[in-house]
């Protein structure tokens, strides 16, 4: 049985509008001068992580979903996709407005196995950042007329935000993240995106970016319609415990470890990213470092573990 954590190694995206930050913030190495996106926990095929510890070091937590799922709880004549991604963003300019599909769109359109429902965490935020997170058209045919005639300031609906802040986003929600905004990303396992407004930027070649309207048109969800949070607090030991969302295809946590506390695994496995501080977790008689940066998945088989330190995670399963 599988007796420890599984660390993995950040994939760093190249992206227009990145940055510097992950590299100064978390520590991560990226040769990349615009780095937009760590993907920490992955399973797609557009940047799988590596497992940097244990049995399976050096193998991806793709070869460990499909060869070893019993790590997953995962039905052994189960063909799905590994079923979440963890991104760490750094938003050094406004991102591209953008919708997202759901799962039906996503397999009858693009052949893809999910579609794409989100929520963010706010790391860090300069003063007066903001997210443009839905819109303000009451019918497609004001959506679509709105698009087509480019009245942006009229249709998309702005939202300030600042650290600690949590942001739910459903597939058909048109959104983007505004310059200045680090976020961890909680999301279904899918790299399906259509770019509805870009600011007329120009990709290395000088050519616009590639717009996605009619799908676009197509998914966003008419009215935009607000998502009320109501965050669940509790305490166990030195663990102090916010939920997050619990969602239709994730649930999201904020832990603070201020001490020690000893947990009960009983999920099928748990996703935890460190956001601040130091640690440590013990399995039986072993322990292991974690600091601001890790990454790692507490897998099937473990019936409890210890957490000991002082340091803040995300933490996340699928519901």
């Amino acid at each position: 049985m599988y007796q420890e954590p599984i660390f993995l190694e950040p994939v760093m995206q190249e992206r227009i509008w990145g940055g510097k930050k992950l590299n100064q913030l978390f520590g991560y190495k990226s040769s990349y001068e615009q780095t937009g996106e760590a993907w920490v926990i992955s399973a797609h095929k557009n940047g799988p992580n590596k497992i940097i510890n244990g049995p399976l070091q050096g193998s991806t937590l793709v070869d460990a979903w499909e060869n070893h799922g019993e790590l997953f709880n995962k039905q052994q004549d189960s063909n799905d996709a590994y079923p979440l991604l963890i991104k760490i963003l750094d938003a050094n300019d406004d991102l591209s407005v953008q919708v997202h599909p759901d799962d039906t769109y996503a397999r009858e359109v693009e052949n893809e196995s999910y579609g794409k429902t989100e929520c963010w965490y706010v790391l860090d935020a300069e003063p007066d950042a903001e997210l443009i997170l839905g819109h303000h058209a009451a019918t497609k045919e004001e959506l679509n007329q709105m698009i087509d005639q480019g009245e942006w300031d009229q249709l998309l609906k702005r939202v300030p935000v600042a650290k600690g802040d949590f942001v739910h986003v459903p597939s058909g929600t048109i959104h983007a993240i505004g310059k200045g905004i680090v976020i961890l990303e909680t999301q279904q396992s899918s790299d399906v995106t259509y770019r509805v407004y870009d600011y007329d930027r120009k990709d290395s070649e000088g050519n616009k970016r590639e717009l996605h309207l009619q799908k676009a048109k197509e998914v966003t969800m008419v009215p935009h319609q607000d998502v009320q949070i109501k965050p669940i607090e509790e305490v166990q030991e030195d663990l102090s415990i916010r939920k997050l969302i619990e969602a239709e295809y994730f649930t999201v946590y904020h832990w603070e470890i201020q001490g020690n506390v000893t947990k009960i695994l009983d999920k099928d496995f748990l996703q935890i990213s460190v956001i601040e501080g130091t640690g440590t977790v013990k399995i039986g008689d072993k322990k292991f470092t974690i600091e601001k940066g890790s990454n790692f998945i507490l897998p099937q088989g473990i019936k409890t573990y210890e957490l000991e330190g002082n340091a803040e995670c995300i933490v996340s399963h699928p519901s």
